[in-house]
């Protein structure tokens, strides 16, 4: 089992010369959800973790780390995101079972 607030290995590696980009749902201590970007996951991780990620996450911890996704650029993650934020919030739970989920539903205690 992965220690606490940890990407699962290999899910930041990318191919040399690759540019790669993550989309992420945070389960928040209020019982929201928190979808995000990034280029550095585990940099992202570490600023949701010290309070200074964004405003939304920094009064609603503890913080989960339920959902992952790669793409291979930016601009696909943006338009991913964007997607992601106007889903319900059940689509949002049926997310966290897709095959595309990294982190295989968020199961292996991924707080933060």
């Amino acid at each position: 089992m992965r220690a606490k607030s940890e990407v699962p290995e290999g899910a930041v590696s990318a191919a040399e010369g690759e540019e790669t980009a993550y989309v992420y749902l945070l389960l928040c201590g209020d019982g929201s959800y928190y979808c995000g970007y990034t280029v550095d996951m585990e940099k992202r991780l570490a600023a949701h973790r010290s309070g200074k990620g964004a405003k939304y996450t920094r009064s609603r911890g503890p913080l989960t780390l339920v959902y992952l996704e790669r793409f291979s650029s930016k601009g696909e993650a943006l338009r991913r995101e964007a997607a992601i934020k106007k889903l319900s919030r059940s689509a949002k739970e049926a997310l966290l079972t897709e095959p595309c989920n990294l982190l295989k539903g968020g199961e292996d205690g991924n707080h933060l």
